[in-house]
């Protein structure tokens, strides 16, 4: 009889352990997806870069790391696989964004629409910080009136536009200024006054709603009223700070000389490294070709 009671017994055991084992696997997996999520929020994130914008300094086809927390990781800022927004916070980071420093952001939209349709991140050059004064005078780029050197792979790939040829898509716009001679132009840092009058009214408005206002109107004596608040004199107080963004391919790149002042608050992340890079027109069809493309001497590199 003690025989035959313990011999049901073992059975539900033996069961036991054969369903734990793939639990434990999709145990495993789900920590591993965590760790990983956790990792691409608040540490490292992998881009790839799919336009010649920040020429040879970063060409098509590399793929970059990109540290999160250098200017402090933020939580996600829109809904997985999806363009909604979301709202989220920022964790200290290390040190701020300062000129030279090659920055991954959220795209703060172009410059006649207040917020873009789609969550895009791009990745530019720094070369203003707020409260610096920007300018280009004959494609050599000043800040605060001091040449800004060029970075050692930039590039220029069309001939000199002189100042008195204006590009109707630069901002602000009516400027009359064009990519090779710009400026000067402030960049508004937080408490700072932004002369708004009727020479430069329609080509800040927009500034003006993508800091929040709604109702903007600039009076016949000089008063600019937003919301009901009245600027006197058009020395409106700006609400946030900015920098002042360009691509090293300096006449391949929309960047701010065409839409416009970047919010700090938009920063992702700072890019560190070429991880990978190969030739991005050569499809994975021809994968034996696409493998005999990788740029080895990229692989590893640290960018500056």
């Amino acid at each position: 009889m003690g025989l035959k009671e313990n011999v049901p017994d073992k059975l539900p055991r033996q069961l036991a352990k054969r369903k734990s084992k793939p639990k434990e696997y999709f145990d495993a997996l789900v920590w591993a997806a965590v760790v990983a999520f956790l990792i691409k929020v608040f540490l490292f994130e992998a881009y790839r870069i799919p336009t010649g914008s920040m020429e040879n300094t970063l060409l098509v086809g590399d793929f970059l790391l990109v540290t999160k927390f250098t200017y402090g990781a933020t939580t996600p800022r829109n809904i997985p696989f999806t363009d909604i927004r979301i709202p989220y916070f920022r964790l200290p980071g290390i040190k701020s964004p300062k000129p030279g420093d090659v920055v991954v952001f959220d795209f703060p939209g172009d410059r006649d629409e207040k917020q873009s349709g789609e969550v895009l991140n791009y990745i530019k050059r720094c070369v203003g910080v707020s409260g610096d004064s920007i300018q280009v005078i004959n494609k050599v780029l000043y800040r605060n009136g001091q040449i800004f050197p060029n970075p050692p792979q930039s590039k220029f790939i069309s001939p000199l536009r002189p100042a008195s040829v204006a590009e109707n898509r630069i901002f602000p716009k009516g400027s009359g200024w064009n990519e090779d001679n710009y400026g000067p132009l402030k960049i508004p840092k937080k408490g700072d006054i932004v002369k708004i009058d009727s020479t430069n009214f329609d080509g800040y408005k927009m500034f003006l709603i993508k800091e929040g206002g709604v109702n903007i109107k600039l009076n016949p004596g000089g008063d600019l009223v937003v919301d009901g608040q009245t600027y006197p004199n058009g020395n409106y107080v700006s609400k946030r700070d900015y920098l002042f963004m360009m691509g090293d391919n300096r006449n391949n790149s929309l960047d701010s000389r065409f839409w416009g002042f970047m919010p700090m608050e938009n920063v992702v992340g700072e890019a560190f490294m070429i991880y990978w890079s190969w030739d991005a027109n050569v499809s994975f069809g021809d994968f034996l070709k696409l493998i005999g493309t990788i740029r080895w001497e990229r692989i590893g590199t640290l960018i500056k």
